[in-house]
């Protein structure tokens, strides 16, 4: 008998046959989000779940008494209850790697797009304002041979380093919980302290995992160690940043602007002060979304899926979760 699975976001065409090849599936089509209910109803015989975020906790866990994996598709994972996983012997996987250079590109295009007021003076234009005379009041700040700051220089910090220093020749500082020297070596930028990095950065780039020691991990006392001039972009998680001292900072002049794709609450409330303050970028966490690299992501969960049903350890398991006895025909089956 094939194993069964659930899968809970719409995937491409090409995905869905893929695991069809391998296993009985039943699947949400919807582009909402599957309600509650019914994921709790579909993983009765599921013994594999592909999702794209979505909370994986004890009351879900407790509803699936087949199930083996859970395959994530992004590359975060903070929607998992590790320890309830762990507790249940349950493997997880995300999708590293393939989105890298997506998040990258955006991450640049925030850059631009704060310093150089693409989106501010798009409005200015459209709305009628541009008339002839002095244009001092639309400038902008350069880009090219700033220096940038990067917080977390894991795979997709280290491709934003890469489009610094090779297209705009930028100074590029990184922070990291471990230096690492065969980057500093590779790609021509500098370890330093965090405190260090506020202080210098023209841009500072948060590229750190939620987790919780990062929650809140940016606030008040590190916007105040930065530039008045200086940006602060984040295209990781919104939580890592304490949003109510962001939107002071940002009110007061105590930074110069911000481009965020990722807020605490997603969707934004419509409430929330950040969409009325003009020198802020605001994007709905489009990070990976284009359809070359969301399609990837998808293959990738399914071959991560498919390899853990069948009973083998799938590539893209996270790192808290190899040590659990796992359900699925690795660990425990040798024991």
């Amino acid at each position: 008998m094939r194993p069964k699975v659930f899968i809970a976001n719409p995937v491409p065409q090409a995905v869905e046959h893929y695991i069809a090849e391998h296993c009985e599936y039943r699947k949400w089509d919807s582009e909402e989000p599957i309600p509650r209910d019914l994921l709790l109803h579909e993983l009765a015989n599921a013994c594999g779940l592909l999702i794209a975020g979505g909370r994986i906790d004890r009351e879900l866990l407790g509803h699936a008494p087949k199930l083996k994996v859970v395959s994530n598709m992004s590359v975060g994972y903070n929607n998992f209850d590790l320890e309830a996983m762990k507790s249940a012997g349950i493997m997880g996987t995300n999708t590293p790697s393939v989105l890298d250079d997506t998040v990258a590109d955006l991450v640049f295009g925030l850059i631009l797009t704060a310093a150089r007021r693409i989106t501010e003076l798009d409005r200015y234009v459209k709305e009628g304002r541009w008339q002839s005379g002095s244009d001092k009041h639309r400038f902008g700040v350069d880009v090219h041979h700033a220096t940038l700051g990067i917080i977390g220089m894991g795979r997709i910090g280290e491709a934003v380093a890469v489009r610094a220093r090779n297209g705009f020749h930028m100074n590029v500082l990184y922070c990291n919980r471990t230096r690492k020297l065969e980057t500093e070596r590779r790609l021509g930028v500098q370890y330093c302290t965090k405190r260090e990095l506020l202080q210098r950065a023209d841009f500072v780039v948060l590229m750190v995992p939620l987790t919780p020691e990062t929650n809140r991990f940016f606030s008040r006392d590190d916007l105040a160690q930065m530039k008045r001039s200086a940006f602060l972009i984040n295209a990781s998680r919104g939580q890592i940043v304490d949003e109510e001292d962001l939107i002071e900072a940002l009110a007061t002049g105590g930074i110069r602007g911000a481009g965020l794709d990722v807020f605490g609450t997603e969707p934004v409330h419509p409430a929330n002060p950040l969409l009325k303050l003009p020198n802020v970028i605001t994007l709905p966490h489009i990070g990976s979304a284009t359809e070359r690299t969301r399609a990837d992501m998808a293959m990738l969960a399914a071959r991560n899926l498919v390899t853990a049903v069948l009973g083998e350890m799938p590539p893209d398991l996270v790192a808290e979760l190899r040590q659990s006895g796992m359900r699925g025909g690795t660990e425990r089956e040798t024991e």
